[in-house]
């Protein structure tokens, strides 16, 4: 990558908060009605969300309810005010009241009730009248804005993938992904090599970590956090690592997004929910503020032609000279590291585009984005200036949260939250101009779904009629957050499989045909190895007070049997950690540290704070 000159800059950027508190505090009547308190703890305070997005579909989103404070959700009971009348009111207020409660509760237990709609609900100047209508068509009216009707025409239970998969099959058997022999005895043996849920390590950390990735040579290890830092460590020795680094984004809003580590090693790429890009040597001699690069500065092809988005993806081209970046606000730019320019900023999509990668890391010419529009649009580099994909891959029926590129410039990854992750062949890419002609996002995001709060519901899930997909992975949950998905490194697993993070604390790893080859328990591995305390997480539990686990990311070591699950991790999910999953017969080496040993994130022990699992089982196969 070409020098990078000029000023660093680590003071934050101004920008106008509204005060949803203040603005609460206009509407709040007086104390007569019930009120119910949640109350949050000074750790979760948070910048309000910046007035100039557009409401996002994933942690930006959740910016909302930021800030230190008790939340009262006041709810109001219609009805006069009359002295004689009084008791009698506040019974049957307390009992609407209740009525309110459970539907809200039994709402967040089973994913009928979504955070808008309970904002919605909240907003309402007379809950009674909405709630409790004695006109059933107006009851009628309001119900048929929620989510849960169901189809009258039942869809047929054969409609799902079949596995193994055929084409999987074929792949397997084409080479393409590593020599594989049928041999029974040589397929248990190639299974006791996969990593088991037992932990070599546990690396805890204060805050969530939303990604982790080692680097192509496997000598080097990041981990970025919501408290918007990157901790580097040395992963030369696969087995022993050293912390020796750490650095920060001056100006983030609600979390980290994403990193991209450059093709030499020597500078990482990282950003949040904001239009800059900070970029940091690796050097732990080089201890000055990060350079700052604004991904902004060019012409504006963002929603309604204005300027201002977040970053949810960004990676370095293979040559290390260029970034791309998808936004918030549908838009895919490309940026020019020394001339420091944006050379395309490209509305690409018609949502939020949440991933993009190079198709092929020695050239940058080839480039993918995925989107919440449910597609993945293929582009060149060379003729991007027309504002004209080349080609897209449908078959997703709710947005995508991640793609990766298997390298060679012909395979790509992709995870969804129709609780789906899909093999794709560049060769099989739909033309623009068949693309146009079918109109094929017409056929998704028909349920009204909200992955962030919601449970997917299987009844809603259905082949895409222009399904251009090769494989169809299942079984994992894509719900919360944007869960990550990769290729296995052909070093140390010859490419075979494919595996991805999940929200119910796992990582599963399937072969090239659908089948699961293992499943990594993260949650079980690390289940009480830190105590609770008072910090509370509004969405990210499983259950109030229980210990929660959502595997974001995992990432396969290339040379070594080992593999690295970073999470949300906790008692409510409010903590987070790295944990180190290899082959290990389960038998602990004598002279080297104990299996399951809890460390800090500088990698030193806490015994007041961590506690050593004591979890011994391997991999369970689905």
């Amino acid at each position: 990558m070409a020098p990078l000159e000029g000023e660093r800059s680590s003071q934050p950027l101004s920008a106008d908060v509204s005060d949803e508190e203040n603005r609460n505090e206009s509407t709040r009547e007086s104390s007569e009605s019930p009120a119910y308190y949640w109350p949050m703890d000074e750790d979760e305070a948070e910048d309000e969300e910046d007035p100039d997005y557009e409401d996002e579909p994933d942690e930006e989103d959740e910016d909302d309810l930021q800030g230190t404070r008790d939340i009262e959700i006041l709810l109001e009971n219609g009805g006069d005010d009359d002295d004689e009348e009084e008791d009698e009111d506040e019974i049957e207020g307390v009992t609407d009241t209740q009525r309110l409660v459970n539907i809200v509760r039994t709402g967040a237990r089973t994913g009928l009730l979504t955070r808008r709609q309970l904002i919605a609900l909240m907003q309402s100047p007379d809950l009674t009248s909405v709630l409790f209508q004695d006109n059933p068509g107006e009851d009628a009216e309001f119900l048929n804005n929620w989510p849960f009707n169901r189809r009258l025409t039942p869809k047929d239970p054969d409609r799902f993938p079949k596995v193994p998969s055929e084409q999987g099959l074929k792949l397997m058997r084409s080479g393409a992904f590593g020599a594989n022999d049928y041999n029974p005895r040589a397929k248990r043996h190639l299974a006791s090599l996969l990593p088991k849920s037992r932990a070599e390590k546990i690396i805890h950390f204060d805050d969530p970590v939303y990604s982790g990735q080692f680097s192509d040579d496997g000598n080097f290890f990041f981990a970025c956090s919501q408290d918007f830092k990157v901790r580097m460590y040395d992963t030369s020795s696969p087995y022993n690592w050293k912390h020796y680094k750490t650095v920060s984004y001056p100006w983030g809003q609600w979390t980290l997004t994403d990193a991209s580590l450059s093709p030499d090693n020597k500078w990482l790429a990282y950003t949040s929910i904001q239009s800059m890009v900070s970029i940091a040597p690796t050097d732990p001699n080089d201890t000055g503020d990060p350079y700052t690069l604004d991904l902004d500065n060019g012409p504006s092809h963002g929603w309604h032609g204005r300027r201002g988005f977040g970053i949810w993806s960004v990676r370095f081209s293979g040559d290390g000279r260029e970034l791309v970046a998808g936004t918030s606000s549908a838009s895919i730019v490309v940026y020019d590291i020394e001339s420091r320019r944006v050379l395309h900023h490209v509305r690409g999509h018609s949502d939020d585009v949440n991933a993009v990668c190079f198709a092929d890391k020695m050239s940058p010419h080839i480039l993918y984005s995925g989107s919440d529009d449910t597609t993945i649009k293929v582009w060149d580099r060379r003729s991007m200036g027309d504002h004209r994909e080349a080609g897209a891959f449908v078959g997703h029926i709710e947005g995508l949260t991640y793609i990766d590129s298997k390298g060679d410039g012909r395979y790509i990854l992709s995870n969804g939250k129709d609780q789906s992750m899909k093999l794709w062949d560049i060769r099989m890419a739909m033309s623009t101009d068949r693309f146009n002609e079918l109109d094929p996002t017409a056929h998704a995001n028909t349920s009204g779904f909200d992955y962030r709060g919601g449970i997917y519901d299987d009844e809603d899930w259905d082949v895409h009629p222009h399904d251009n997909s090769l494989v169809t992975f299942r079984g994992h949950k894509v719900l919360r957050t944007l869960i990550r998905c990769h290729f296995s490194p052909p070093m140390s697993t010859n490419s075979r499989y494919v595996y991805s993070g999940s929200t119910d604390g796992k990582v599963y790893i399937w072969n090239m045909d659908a089948s699961l080859a293992a499943i990594i328990d993260v949650k079980k591995a690390t289940m009480r190895t830190r105590p609770m305390d008072n910090r509370h997480r509004f969405y990210h539990f499983d259950e109030p007070g229980n210990w929660g686990t959502c595997v974001r990311d995992a990432s396969w070591h290339p040379n070594a049997p080992l593999l690295v699950a970073s999470a949300w991790n906790g008692y409510n999910m409010a903590r987070g950690t790295c944990t180190l999953h290899s082959y290990n017969d389960n038998v602990d080496d004598e002279g080297e540290p104990p299996m399951g040993q809890s460390v800090n994130h500088l990698l030193k022990e806490q015994p007041e704070l961590y506690q050593n699992s004591t979890y011994t089982n391997g991999p369970c196969l689905g």
